[in-house]
């Protein structure tokens, strides 16, 4: 079977729809143009390539803490979605309770673009995430996550996810001490690990050959079973054109029909409680 007769489940993608959704007043970067999409275009987008269900994941670009679009997507999207939410630190337990009945699995964080000191109080909602069985979700690059670790140290029950392949430094190589943590973390069964984001740290052109070494060493510590693809769509700030149909096709290059069916699925559906 091809990488688009097979049903997949996205497990990193944004919706931006300004024209219904305005962007808050005070974000830092207001995409325009392809990196626009709104509910009704992905829904269609899903169709197209067999693409079953969707983690959305609430974007800082746009939308910042302004959940309402993504929240109207997992209202109206007859369960084909579930969420990643971005929430003040200071979220409590009943507001991360009332956004899990709605289909919120988790929080996103965002070290790349806030750096790690911005979350020098973020262990008590790790605590209230933990206690929630929800998911903490990070997007680290280079080598932060290793001043990042003693904020998720010691925090029973808490469920990490890391995005886009922990956005290594290619040039440094594989044992750049960043990519060594992540690593660990994956050994140690304590986290799950999204296969994406390419354009964002990959230093060669497409198809981001210098990337696969780094995607096969995850597999290998993290295990199929807690590694899950994603499309990263709309491609925020990419820095040439991307489309889904020829990102999707790598896959087949790298991996078989069988181990596509357990990262492009069947993980998704087992962490996340897709149907």
């Amino acid at each position: 079977m091809n990488v688009f007769d097979q049903v997949k489940i996205d497990t990193h993608c944004h919706l931006r729809d300004p024209q219904h959704f305005p962007y808050a007043p005070d974000v830092a970067y207001r995409p325009q143009g392809q990196e626009i999409g709104a509910q009704g275009y992905f829904e269609q987008v899903m169709d197209c390539f067999n693409v079953r269900h969707a983690l959305l994941v609430g974007p800082n670009s746009g939308y910042n803490v302004d959940n309402r679009c993504l929240l109207h997507a997992l209202d109206t999207g007859k369960g084909r979605f579930k969420g990643i939410v971005v929430l003040p630190q200071d979220a409590s337990l009943q507001t991360l309770e009332q956004l899990r009945a709605r289909g919120v699995l988790g929080v996103a964080f965002n070290p790349a673009m806030y750096g790690v000191a911005h979350y020098a109080g973020l262990r008590p909602l790790l605590q209230r995430l933990a206690e929630l069985g929800m998911w903490a979700q990070f997007q680290v690059e280079g080598d932060q996550l290793v001043e990042l670790l003693p904020l998720l140290d010691g925090i029973a029950g808490l469920r990490l996810m890391f995005d886009h392949c922990g956005r290594p430094v290619i040039s440094r190589g594989l044992q750049q001490p960043g990519f060594q943590a992540l690593l660990a973390l994956g050994r140690e069964g304590r986290a799950a690990v999204k296969l994406s984001g390419e354009a964002k740290f990959a230093e060669s052109p497409f198809p981001f050959d210098d990337v696969q070494p780094y995607i096969e060493a995850l597999v290998r510590a993290f295990g199929p079973e807690r590694c899950m693809w994603a499309s990263d769509w709309p491609y925020l700030k990419a820095p040439f054109r991307l489309d889904f149909g020829p990102m999707l096709r790598r896959w087949e290059r790298m991996f078989s029909a069988s181990e596509r069916q357990q990262l492009m699925h069947d993980s998704a559906a087992a962490l996340f409680g897709f149907s």
